[in-house]
């Protein structure tokens, strides 16, 4: 989340200077691991030692720098896992076929593609192709649970013979509005509607779509221990600064209790889980992890597709996707010079844009590779669940996540996204056109950072932009 107030060069200094005084006043948590963080210098090598510097359209796809020889096969093969069309069941290649009942995409890179972020559709009543809609229905008790006849997201495509479970539509209303020195602008708010609802209408659910993200640095984020996270969260927001960063307590696949750190919601505790969940939801996949088909009691075709017995992505297969997830580097910030880098940066510090997108993140010594241990490493996110207010809210609980909580984006690569995937569509759903539209968006703990974009001089809104356009 964005805290966004812009500075004069001459009032720099004195930014700073206030700054340290309110750091100094948040809870040190565990062994005063947020001042730490805070001091830590923040160099263009966002992803520390994994760092890789590309600036083109292929800047998100390489293995982490520091990554072994001996890697490179398994993450060429997690590549083509990552990017295969797979076939129904049973194609003409058993090791790559399974595909459905229902889906989304046929492969990981048709949402993802390079790598990258989706966008919704450019034109109203376009399919969504690298975006869905997550949906929910409220128990008897009060809680969101998977609608019994979709499950948690509306799947448009199907194999042959089974029916699509539908298609979502997507429109804008604008959202007129006026910068502090009269320049106007118009957001854009989307609605949802539905076309072809196979088993009943979904006027009542909650629903959410979601664009996709980018898969960079993932294992880098994995790798932040729970300590960490448990320091920088301030639920109760005990310092009295307006920012209650939460943790999203879930269960994991086994049981156990876990901390989330993926997804919009961070509704997904590791890399394994996020992968698994994907396949299944959004290509028909199983795994090890998740080996029932999502075939709802109410489907019959779905439930009567042939399919094999055991998991549709094998377990070596499984894990060379996880691996490439794990170690997709990070690009270099491409800055003006360092000067402009470290004046952008100390703009967005000194008035409190880190109390969420924290500059630096430290992984610990266990991580899931040697590569990704004790790195010191620039995401620009807390992985924590942040209040941004009723203009961005889903009203859709999420684990412990309320409906207008989101986890803190990781802004690594940002800047690179027109390159890699050829648009600009930010937020969790795509309405934002943009890096402006994305802060005047922001509400709840962010609606005082906005203000102070939307009534700071078009100069400097434009200085802020540009930094985070480098990064």
């Amino acid at each position: 989340m964005l805290r966004i107030l812009f500075l004069s060069v001459a009032g720099l200094f004195v930014g700073v200077a206030a700054f340290v005084l309110l750091a100094g006043t948040r809870p040190l948590g565990a062994a005063g691991v947020r001042d730490e963080l805070l001091a830590a210098p923040v160099t263009v090598d966002l992803g520390g030692d994994t760092t890789r510097s590309i600036d083109s359209s292929e800047a998100f796809t390489f293995i982490a720098a520091n990554s072994p020889v001996e890697r490179q096969r398994a993450f060429l093969f997690g590549n083509r896992v990552f990017n295969t069309r797979w076939a129904a069941y049973s194609g003409l290649v058993d090791a790559f076929d399974g595909l459905g009942p229902t889906f989304n995409r046929d492969s990981c890179a048709g949402c993802h593609t390079r790598d990258g972020r989706g966008q919704p559709p450019v034109n109203p009543g376009d399919p969504m192709e690298s975006m869905l809609v997550r949906l929910s229905v409220m128990s008897p008790d009060g809680h969101a649970v998977p609608d019994p006849r979709y499950g948690d997201q509306l799947e448009d495509n199907a194999i042959r013979g089974v029916k699509p479970e539908g298609r979502a539509i997507i429109a804008y209303t604008d959202v007129p509005g006026t910068y502090g020195d009269g320049t106007p602008y118009t957001l854009q708010q989307p609605h949802l509607t539905f076309a072809g609802a196979a088993y009943g209408s979904l006027d009542g659910d909650i629903v959410s779509p979601r664009v996709a993200p980018a898969v960079i640095g993932l294992g880098l984020l994995e790798a932040v221990p729970a300590s960490t996270l448990e320091a920088l969260a301030d639920a109760d927001d005990t310092d009295g600064d307006g920012i209650s960063g939460r943790i999203n307590r879930l269960t994991d696949d086994k049981g156990n209790p876990a901390i989330g750190r993926f997804g919009w919601k961070a509704n997904v505790a590791s890399i394994p889980e996020q992968a698994a969940g994907a396949a299944l939801g959004d290509i028909g996949l199983t795994t090890s992890i998740f080996a029932k088909a999502n075939c709802p009691p109410v489907q019959a075709g779905c439930r009567a597709a042939p399919a094999q017995s055991g998991p549709e992505i094998s377990d070596s297969f499984f894990d060379r996707l996880v691996t490439y997830a794990r170690l997709l580097a990070v690009p270099q910030a491409r800055p003006k010079d360092d000067t402009t880098f470290q004046a952008g940066l100390a703009t967005f510090r000194a008035m409190g844009c880190a109390a969420c997108h924290m500059p630096t993140l430290k992984t610990g010594p266990d991580a899931s590779l040697p590569e990704l241990a004790n790195q010191t490493f620039h995401p620009f996110t807390d992985l924590l669940l942040h209040d941004m207010g009723e203009g961005l809210a889903d009203n859709r609980p999420d684990g412990s996540a309320t409906g207008s909580e989101w986890r803190t984006a990781p802004l690594w690569g940002i800047g690179l996204i027109p390159l890699v995937n050829g648009h600009d569509r930010l937020l969790h759903d795509g309405r934002a056109r943009g890096m402006a539209e994305a802060i005047l968006w922001h509400g709840g703990e962010a609606e005082s950072a906005k203000e102070a974009f939307r009534t700071a001089p078009a100069d400097e809104r434009a200085a802020l932009i540009a930094f985070l356009k480098s990064l």
